[in-house]
């Protein structure tokens, strides 16, 4: 897991092949103004932008989540999200079989430990990232881009 804030992302830029694309479409994009829904940048570059009502701790943990075929990349655009964390070997509660179509594995888990995202911070999460995103009050608006492995 790597956590930063945007005006670091071009130290990041050699950990993988598309991470050089994948910032320069957060950095010519209209972020705050970016409508809500998905949206193919690339090969392998995915979009997704929410904005939404922050969830409680229980309600993001209900899909303690990781992927094997993709990183995150997750942007906090605007709010204070709030996201759990822990190392995938360290879990050992499956909550159901790994969904290959939609790339996701969930856990029972509990995190072992939460921070904070806010404006202009993101989050890289790798297949041994398990991660509860979008715990908070308020509205948070983010995006999500899926960089296929």
């Amino acid at each position: 897991m790597i956590i930063d804030s945007l005006h670091n992302a071009h130290r990041y830029l050699s950990v993988h092949p598309l991470f050089e694309k994948a910032f320069e479409y957060i950095n010519s994009t209209d972020l705050l103004h970016a409508a809500d829904g998905k949206a193919d940048i690339s090969e392998g570059l995915k979009a997704i932008f929410s904005h939404a009502q922050g969830k409680t701790a229980e309600a993001s943990l209900a899909k303690f989540e990781c992927h094997n075929k993709n990183i995150d990349i997750q942007l906090c655009i605007s709010g204070k999200e709030t996201i759990g964390w822990k190392p995938r070997t360290k879990c050992g509660q499956p909550n159901g079989d790994y969904n290959a179509e939609k790339d996701v594995q969930f856990f029972n888990d509990a995190p072992d430990m939460f921070f904070e995202l806010t404006d202009g911070q993101f989050a890289i999460f790798f297949p041994e990232d398990v991660h509860a995103p979008m715990i908070g009050e308020g509205m948070i608006k983010k995006l999500v881009i899926k960089v296929k492995i």
